[in-house]
Order: structure tokens, then sequence, then C-alpha cells
């Protein structure tokens, strides 16, 4: 992925910037049971300004387009470097890291600066813009993401792993379960309950792993019920919108596969 700066420059906190205004609007909601409702805000514009940034532009000065002093906006973020996932929100309508998703590109002069920023719509509103994750997590523990070793001694060292399969290990994991697959699903829904890619993309790193092949049988039987693989509609939105860019769609086909022969077998009674 392109490195991108995350919080505007020295440059930027002198002014550096055109005189332009960002017109934003957000997408609150007070608590998770109130009805969410938009404002609208004004920010002057800096150079390598990101949405971040615009954010804390609004917390310094909580004022609507209108005059009207409100509470700051509530939002989640941790690393500023596109590493940690809690900053992910939908920014003009698509889903994207608030940290790296720069003005230039999201909202250009071209466009006349327009920004509109809303939390993830699968996942349930806390406020504003922070959403509880908790069903991604859950999923994570129905496919035993982690690798069940005894750590109370040395075991040694690991089996051995070829730099190719270290590679697409590496690929795998390098997820940081941001939601945004999930977001981007169509198959994610109120009328459904798909496990999501995440949860499948994580199934095939641990089962691809040395030790964690022992329990390869318990992740597939994992994802082979109604809520599982199958229930995958091949939108392919997931690895459009990933911003680690993690082989998803080849997680799926080949845990397709897999799935199949772990049913054949458990069938034959082998």
């Amino acid at each position: 992925m392109l490195e991108l700066p995350l919080i505007h420059s020295a440059a930027a906190e002198t002014g550096g910037g055109s005189g332009e205004t960002i017109n934003v609007r957000i997408k609150r909601q007070e608590t998770a049971e109130s009805t969410p409702y938009y404002e609208e805000y004004a920010v002057t514009y800096k150079t390598n300004m990101n949405v971040i940034s615009v954010l804390m532009e609004i917390q310094r000065n909580p004022t609507t387009r209108q005059g009207k002093k409100v509470a700051p906006v509530a939002w989640e973020q941790a690393c500023l470097e596109e590493v940690c996932g809690s900053c992910t929100v939908r920014i003009n309508g698509r889903v994207r890291q608030a940290c790296s998703a720069l003005i230039d590109v999201v909202a250009p002069a071209s466009g006349g600066r327009q920004l509109l920023i809303e939390p993830m719509s699968k996942f349930p509103v806390v406020r504003d813009l922070v959403v509880d994750r908790s069903k991604m997590f859950d999923n994570l523990k129905k496919i035993q993401g982690w690798i069940p070793i005894d750590g109370t001694y040395d075991l040694g060292p690991g089996p051995r792993l070829s730099a190719k399969e270290q590679e697409l290990a590496y690929d795998f994991a390098r997820c940081m379960s941001c939601g945004s697959c999930l977001e981007a699903c169509p198959q994610i829904n109120e009328h459904s309950s798909f496990i999501g890619p995440a949860a499948i993309g994580q199934v095939r790193l641990f089962n691809s792993h040395p030790t964690g092949k022992m329990n390869a049988d318990e992740r597939l039987e994992a994802i082979t019920g109604p809520d599982g693989i199958a229930s995958c509609g091949n939108a392919q939105n997931c690895v459009q919108v990933c911003p680690k860019e993690i082989p998803l769609t080849r997680a799926i086909a080949e845990l397709h596969r897999d799935t199949t022969w772990y049913r054949i077998k458990k069938w034959l009674g082998r």
C-alpha cells in the first residue's frame, strides 16, 4: 500500500493552505438507541490534511456551519499509520481508514472539497462514528483464530516454512480486523448471519500453519454451516476495499475446495 502522510505537516500548522474551505457533513448519533442526524461544518483546508486532522479541527472548535456550538464528534483512532484499523469509517460513500484518507484524494478541489463522513453501517453504532465490532471478534473466536500451544515449557523450534509459504502467510497475517471487508460485503446484512471474509481469511492463515493444521478440521467445521463460506456471493467487494490488499478471494476459493473435501471425508466416516 502507498504510505501516506498522516497528520498535516508543520507547514500546514502555520497556515500553509490556499484559503479554501472543506464542506464537511457528518452523520451523528448521541446513543445506540437515539435517532441519527447530520451536521455540517466548514473547515479551513490546509496542505496535506487527512480526515483525522479534519475531525481534530472540528474537535478544537465544535461549531456547525450555522454557528451552533455542539458536542465534539466522537470517533476512534490509535496508530495513525493504517495498522490498527480503529479509525475505519465511510468517507464519501466508501469505507476507508480515516488516517490515510488524504483530503486532496477524497475531497479534491475540483469537486468543491465536499466531505461526507459516516460510521460503518454493518455494525451497531455506539456514538457518532464509533461502532461496536463485537460480532467480528466473536466470529474469530468461532473459527479459533489462534494457534493452540502449551507455552508453559520450551517446545523447541517449530516446523520450517518455505519462503513462499511465509510470504503468503504474511499477506493474511496483515489483517487488522478493521471491518472494511464486512462493510463492503453485500452478504453482510440484517437478513444474513454470514461469517464474513475476515474470519475466512484467518481460517486460511491458521490452517496453513504447521501447528495450526492440528485444528484444521475444527475450523472447517465452523465455516461449513449455513452462515459459513457457502453464503459468500462472490461479489469480490472485500478485496477492492481491503486496506492491506489481503487476497481474500483466494482464501475463499481455496476454502471452498477444502470444505468440500472435509464434508466428503466426514460423510465417508474418515
